[in-house]
Parts: C-alpha cells; sequence; structure tokens
C-alpha cells in the first residue's frame, strides 16, 4: 500500500482578488492546499496558525506592505525557513535583488503564467525537500 503524500499548504499574500483567484486555481489543479490573505496583517496571522510550506507575497499590499513581511517573515526563526516567491510588477532590477538579499526564494513579475507559476513553486518546493532529507540524514549518521 503507498503512503499518500499530504498536500503542501502554499499562502497566497496578494491584495488583488482576480490575480489571487487566478493563482489559487493553478495551485488548486497541481494538488496544492491553498490559503488566502488580502493584506500583510491577514498574511501574518495565517502564517502563525497554520503550517505553511511556501508563501506567494506581493509586494504592494495594504497594512503592511509586502517589503514589511518579507522582513517579518524572514527575522522570524519560527518561519524564516518557509520559501517566499515574491510576485510583483515592479520589473525593475534593483527591487528584484533587494527583495533576494531579503530572503526572497524568487522574484516573478505579474501578468504570471500558470507554467512559469507551477514550474516555480514545484521547483522550490522540491530543493527544499531535498534539503531537509539531506538534513535529517546527516542528523541520525551524527548520532
Amino acid at each position: 500500500m503507498t503512503k499518500k503524500r499530504q498536500a503542501k499548504t502554499i499562502l497566497i499574500i496578494e491584495d488583488e482578488t482576480d490575480i489571487q483567484n487566478f493563482i489559487s486555481r493553478v495551485l488548486e489543479l497541481e494538488g496544492y492546499q491553498v490559503l488566502k490573505a488580502g493584506d500583510g496583517k491577514t498574511g501574518m496571522e495565517i502564517i502563525r496558525e497554520n503550517p505553511v510550506a511556501l508563501v506567494l507575497l506581493d509586494l504592494r499590499l495594504p497594512h503592511p506592505n509586502g517589503w514589511s513581511v518579507l522582513r517579518a517573515i524572514k527575522r522570524n526563526p519560527e518561519f524564516s525557513s518557509i520559501p517566499v516567491v515574491v510576485l510583483t510588477a515592479i520589473a525593475e532590477l534593483p527591487q528584484r535583488k533587494k527583495t533576494l538579499r531579503m530572503g526572497a526564494s524568487q522574484y516573478l513579475t505579474k501578468p504570471l503564467s500558470a507554467h512559469i507559476l507551477s514550474q516555480t513553486i514545484a521547483s522550490i518546493l522540491h530543493q527544499e525537500e531535498s534539503h531537509h532529507k539531506t538534513t535529517e540524514k546527516n542528523a541520525v549518521s551524527n548520532e
């Protein structure tokens, strides 16, 4: 009997409902559980209350903005290992570099293609899974 893998939970923090719904449909079709927040404050509350595998974060958010949310996630030891993919209409290189320096795993510009979105998320989650397996294997061999 094969063990069914639990669906990973992805949080979308995006204030534009159409974009939020598009991303949600794409992810649900890929088998992910999706949580949604329309502002930074609600997004942080969801992160505190749920085991989130990955966050999709818009930078232009109401109270607080995406920069503040990214900073809060990456500065909190409890959440800092959660990969954050920044979604934004800002395609400027300095903004991209700043978010990556702040700890974002990836920087995607809108409009998003379903293919790029699902490919990016699958790749990041696969890397995270591989990293955790390697870390666990090393911990066991060091005992």
